[in-house]
């Protein structure tokens, strides 16, 4: 009988074990529906937060953007800051309500008031493409300045706007600046900046330093520079292919410190 009874224990003991590894991390289980729409309803702003985005994402749900801008609005209105910002871009967008730039307009601005580059960013696009409002060139470099240093998207349309003299006077100097320190992270940066150096825009033409950056931007993947390459091989000899293969490298090596430095 006592053998009997070690049996039984070694049992519970595998099988609660089992059981412990069918689920690793148990308290870390991303909480269901049925469990954030309580709290939501007794106004818990993070539940109604995350409710919001798996109606959105369709995560445990069926994708369903009219209850995801229900739960992001509630917690909008309650100061959730990244709630207030996908508000924003939902009515911007038209996604769950019907589209409404003056609304986008209104909680990028109060995610503005609480520091956000992501909203100063989307506040910039609105004001360059006159959505809401209209089109403002100063109100949007005021914006984009505002996100500048903490995102690659403002960087590059800094970049843009310089190169195509749009809202600007057309400065290749400048846009070679912000397309740079857009290209840590932006591989269309990245392949205009090899366009610039192959046609000596804003700095000495470099067949290399061009080709380079061309490597790079394919290397993350943008697709336009499939259909470019042989035209940017055209004009170099084996030995300049060498050394744009060499320069890529290294600056791979300077993005990723950059990338390191950034965060």
């Amino acid at each position: 009988m006592r053998y009997v009874k070690i049996l039984l224990i070694m049992l519970v003991v595998a099988v609660s074990l089992f059981a412990g590894a069918a689920m690793p991390g148990n308290a870390a289980i991303e909480p269901t529906v049925d469990l954030l729409r309580p709290k939501a309803e007794r106004g818990d702003v993070s539940a109604q937060f995350k409710l919001g985005v798996m109606y959105a994402n369709g995560h445990g749900v069926p994708q369903n953007s009219q209850e995801a801008v229900k739960w992001y609005r509630q917690a909008a209105e309650q100061g959730h800051l990244q709630a207030q910002i996908n508000l924003g871009a939902m009515y911007r967008d038209g996604q769950g309500v019907p589209q409404d730039y003056q609304e986008a307009l209104k909680w990028f601005h109060k995610a503005a008031e609480q520091g956000h580059a992501q909203a100063d960013f989307y506040l910039g696009q609105m004001y360059y493409k006159g959505q809401g409002v209209p089109q403002d060139c100063q109100e949007a470099i005021k914006w984009f300045h505002k996100a500048v240093y903490y995102l690659s998207q403002a960087q590059f349309y800094l970049g843009q706007m310089y190169y195509e003299g749009q809202c600007v006077p057309q400065d290749y100097q400048k846009a070679l600046k912000w397309y740079r320190q857009a290209a840590v992270y932006h591989p269309e940066a990245q392949y205009n900046l090899g366009n610039m150096y192959r046609q000596g825009q804003g700095v000495s033409q470099d067949y290399v330093e061009a080709y380079a950056w061309i490597i790079i931007a394919a290397k993350n993947g943008f697709e336009k520079v499939s259909k470019v390459k042989a035209l940017f091989l055209r004009d170099m000899n084996a030995l300049q292919v060498a050394a744009a293969e060499q320069r890529a490298k290294e600056i791979q090596d300077e993005l990723e410190h950059d990338s390191r430095v950034a965060e």
